[in-house]
């Protein structure tokens, strides 16, 4: 019996798994998840886990001079990617992906993992930007349906704020952080415009400088409000669920507590579309998604595979749908996952699969500062849209 429990030891793979502690899935949820996978698989003990979102970028980084006693499976943000490949901290798994799983995915959810036409792991949690939008005040104001275009967004906040139903129809997260990135890329998403071509910076001109000009008009015109230039995504939460906003951009976590009569004032009211994009027919998305990987130091990398194979599976995704929604296109349609959250689901089935990423560069966070210092420039009204955008592109152009 002895020699049975040793022999069971010796052929057990051990992965050590890196995920953070405030995801779409709670500790408790992955904790769940990896206990069902070793009932499955009792040959592979998952070892977990969890550091804040601020400080899994660096964990990751630093544990690569760790050599084979680091982490095997990481759970990465889709803006680091390049970064990422560019400096050997994960594997290419892009043979492991078979042609007809690709169909079954969304295309946006695979930007996500996607850099220089590689794959370099499975998306997981996915989430973008919607509008979200206050049904009650809407009606007050005469109008019949949200807005189709972002025109028709303006015209809607003008006739509201018009009527006196409110001061400040609009609020957004433009604080200098990555938030503002966030909202600036679903604007750039919706005018079709793009962060490089042919290597070259284009954020001085095209749908990159429209989105800087339209945030700035918002506030020119008192649509949007100020202080949205030093909100992050909690205080839109907080405003929009006080009835003090009728539109608001924010990620899908912000459906069910703006829902919940217990912390919000218009539970009940509250509607949610794809942000419309500047013609009609048209969405705006951006990629707010996380992938997992496998680390090139780890010395089982079919073990990390079937784990994250796992994980990432349509049945995981779907028994957990409240907390993330599916990669998979099949699950919306799932009485399951729809269930108490219908109209949500319909605007992931659009918005998901027009999702922009932001500018991909190894060095992001360099670009993502200049970005958040150039575009606050421009809504302090102290430059000119396409004066301080043209100076960032000369900066971005030394960094990519």
């Amino acid at each position: 019996m002895a020699l049975s429990l040793s022999s069971y030891a010796s052929a057990q793979t051990t992965i050590n798994a890196l995920f953070m502690s405030q995801a779409a899935y709670s500790q408790s949820d992955i904790k769940s998840m990896t206990q069902d996978f070793q009932k499955a698989n009792p040959d592979i003990k998952v070892n977990l886990e969890f550091v804040p979102y601020e400080a899994l970028h660096d964990k990751i980084v630093a544990a690569k001079g760790a050599g084979a006693n680091g982490y095997d499976v990481v759970l990465y943000d889709v803006i680091w990617p390049a970064e990422f490949a560019k400096f050997g901290i994960l594997k290419n798994v892009t043979q492991q992906i078979a042609p007809s799983l690709k169909d079954k995915i969304f295309k946006g959810a695979w930007t996500t993992v996607k850099y220089a036409d590689k794959y370099w792991g499975m998306p997981w949690i996915l989430d973008t930007k919607y509008l979200f939008y206050n049904k009650k005040i809407l009606k007050e104001a005469g109008i019949q349906h949200p807005p189709r275009t972002l025109d028709e967004l303006y015209t809607q906040a003008q006739i509201i704020k018009q009527k006196g139903l409110l001061k400040y129809p609009l609020v957004w997260s433009w604080s200098q952080s990555e938030a503002l990135i966030c909202d600036y890329t679903t604007l750039v998403s919706a005018y079709n415009g793009q962060f490089f071509k042919d290597g070259k910076p284009q954020f001085a001109k095209g749908g990159a400088l429209k989105a800087i000009q339209f945030m700035k008009k918002t506030l020119d015109n008192k649509l949007s409000n100020p202080n949205s230039r030093e909100y992050l995504e909690e205080d839109v939460r907080k405003v929009f669920s006080s009835g003090d906003a009728a539109f608001a951009l924010n990620w899908t976590y912000m459906y069910n507590m703006a829902n919940d009569p217990k912390q919000s004032q218009v539970a009940g009211q509250v509607g949610v579309v794809p942000m419309p994009g500047a013609k009609p027919g048209e969405i705006a998305a951006v990629n707010g998604s996380m992938g997992l990987g496998i680390t090139q130091n780890s010395q089982h990398p079919k073990a990390d595979w079937k784990y994250i194979t796992y994980l990432t599976s349509q049945a995981v995704q779907e028994k957990y749908a409240k907390l993330s929604l599916p990669i998979w296109k099949a699950s919306y349609n799932k009485a399951s996952v729809q269930a108490g959250q219908t109209e949500l689901v319909q605007a992931a089935k659009k918005s998901i699969g027009a999702m922009l990423a932001r500018p991909q560069t190894a060095q992001y966070p360099r670009l993502s500062n200049t970005l958040q210092q150039s575009i606050q420039l421009v809504l302090q009204n102290k430059q000119s849209a396409h004066e301080s955008m043209s100076r960032a592109d000369q900066l971005i152009s030394r960094l990519h």
